[in-house]
């Protein structure tokens, strides 16, 4: 739900920077990028971070399941 949030949020801010006419020379488009490569180095740790957290929350499942009863013993050392 909060990766909805946050792409909603950046088509947002997407929209209005490419809503502006502002012109922009070659030195611009480099500090452009950076800035973006940036965002993007942002948005993937944010998002790893999130994973991790959920996968705290609700540990996977074995991928096996065994309808057999484990063993115990009962036996007591040295008898």
């Amino acid at each position: 739900m909060s990766t909805f949030v946050l792409l909603y949020v950046f088509v947002c801010l997407v929209g209005e920077v490419q809503g502006q006419d502002v012109q922009t020379d070659f030195n611009d488009l480099g500090k452009l990028m950076l800035v973006g490569f940036a965002a993007a180095i942002v948005f993937a740790l944010a998002f790893t971070f999130v994973r991790l957290r959920l996968r705290e929350k609700n540990p996977e499942q074995p991928g096996f399941i065994s309808i057999s009863a484990p063993v115990e013993k009962k036996e007591k050392a040295g008898t």
